[in-house]
């Protein structure tokens, strides 16, 4: 069995939003990998206590962490915040598990409604289970999420395994493919007890800069916040340290597997 883990970066608003763009991140491992993963974190999380005083039970929340604000604020200087952030990117290309990001790019969507959450999930869900039809046939997984979304989460789990139509790659149909290989709910986990669920904000907040300068139709400027850590640019060194650790044939449109929708029409 696989054990999944979701977090998200922006807000799921629309027509109302305060993010332009949606983020939905997923990490998913075997079981027997769980263990092995979850110790090389905290040997990990131990060398940041032991050189920067980061608390090994601390939670690392990426763009908090970044821009500087509570609970970090005042604690590390912006060399030093982006030497961590590097460090974790480092340590998630070397777990035993694949990634999946999924982008909603609000200003693309031309009807009046249009479920953020309820899309990113299926489309996610879906590829994970084709990763695991081509390569671990016979295996299942379940998912574990930060506790605020489960409920929305769960009732688009319980849909796409009664009915789910896919997109054809080949004209403007769909076709129907329930997804088979999820078990249960998904399970709430507070992320502050999750370095698992940590490390898919990470990707989240990762990806969602790769995002806003190229997969938009036009680009969106970072914060001065994240520019005072970060230069344009440090987003494809970033991609390209996680590349061994992405699921890169969950898009072939994207060079890192990134699923992108809606597409563009201008």
């Amino acid at each position: 069995m696989f054990i999944s883990y979701f977090d998200e970066s922006g807000d799921d608003g629309y027509p109302k939003y305060s993010s332009e763009l949606f983020v939905l991140s997923s990490l998913y491992m075997h079981e027997t990998h769980w263990k092995e993963n979850l110790q090389t974190i905290q040997s990990f999380r131990k060398v940041l206590k032991a050189e920067y005083g980061f608390l090994v039970k601390e939670e690392f929340h990426s763009k908090e962490f970044v821009t500087d604000k509570n609970p970090y604020h005042g604690r590390y200087e912006p060399t030093i915040r982006k030497k961590i952030l590097l460090d974790h990117c480092y340590l998630l290309s070397t777990l035993k598990l694949k990634c999946v990001s999924v982008v909603i790019d609000k200003k693309n969507i031309n009807r009046p409604k249009y479920e953020i959450l309820k899309n990113a999930l299926t489309y996610s869900i879906q590829r994970i289970e084709n990763d695991l039809n081509k390569s671990y046939a016979g295996e299942r997984f379940m998912i574990i999420s930060d506790e605020g979304r489960v409920a929305k989460m769960r009732e688009t789990t319980r849909k796409i395994q009664r009915i789910n139509y896919i997109p054809s790659k080949f004209s403007f149909s769909s076709y129907r493919q329930e997804i088979q290989n999820l078990i249960e709910d998904p399970l709430p986990k507070n992320s502050q007890e999750s370095y698992f669920i940590q490390f898919a904000d990470l990707l989240a907040f990762i990806v969602s800069l790769y995002a806003k300068r190229h997969l938009c139709f036009e680009k969106i400027d970072w914060g001065k916040r994240i520019l005072n850590v970060l230069d344009y640019g440090d987003e494809i060194k970033l991609m390209d340290i996680l590349r061994p650790c992405l699921n890169l044939k969950a898009s072939t449109k994207n060079p890192y597997g990134i699923v992108h929708y809606p597409q563009s029409q201008k």
